[in-house]
């Protein structure tokens, strides 16, 4: 009786040594790597939301700050005014993702947006009175630094989404990706629409 319960409890022990072997040499083959990935590109991606919803925050004070000093610029000012407009019409949550087509269209009306807030900065250097306000002063300061954020955002994300799709491409990743994993799908990346589009726009006035 006693040496079947020794045997039975060696037994226990080679089990759970094997079962905790196993467990070791599996989180060391990058199981776990394809789910922590995703979660890190949906983190970026939520910095890249909150970055371009603070520009789009930013745009009704600065154009009601350049109305003051410059009306006739009416032409310039509605163009700004629309394509913050078209930025925000988008909804923007997780499952932009999943839809290339929407990520795409988000990306334009942003880069339409930085376009015309590029036009309005140059419109401002006619108007030295506008160019030493201290309200337009504050606002250039803020603008510049959410354009920087903007532009670290857009990095991150992009390399998350690489770190991410070439886990799911490469060994050992395409194995766990077919067998636990084959519902998370290669994530869509930011892509570079114009020249220097890796580098934050100059937002001068």
């Amino acid at each position: 009786m006693m040496f079947e319960t020794q045997r039975s409890g060696r037994w226990l022990i080679l089990r759970l040594t094997v079962l905790v072997a196993l467990a070791a040499l599996i989180s060391g083959c990058g199981i776990n790597n394809i789910p922590t990935y995703d979660e890190q590109v949906k983190a970026s991606w939520s910095q890249v939301e909150n970055q371009y919803q603070r520009r789009a925050d930013l745009v009704p004070n600065l154009v009601e700050t350049v109305k003051g000093f410059a009306a006739q610029e009416q032409e310039t000012l509605t163009a700004v005014i629309e394509a913050r407009s078209r930025a925000t019409s988008i909804q923007v949550d997780e499952s932009i993702l999943d839809d290339p087509q929407k990520l795409q269209q988000f990306e334009q009306a942003q880069g339409q947006l930085t376009s015309a807030l590029s036009r309005l900065m140059a419109v401002s250097e006619r108007y030295p009175e506008l160019r030493s306000n201290q309200n337009f002063l504050a606002l250039q300061s803020q603008l510049e630094g959410t354009e920087n954020r903007i532009a670290v955002a857009r990095r991150d994300f992009i390399q998350s989404v690489e770190r991410y799709n070439t886990e799911i491409r490469t060994f050992p990743g395409r194995i766990w990706h077919s067998l636990l994993y084959s519902d998370l799908e290669i994530r869509e990346n930011f892509k570079a629409t114009a020249e220097n589009a890796d580098q934050a726009p100059r937002v001068q006035f």
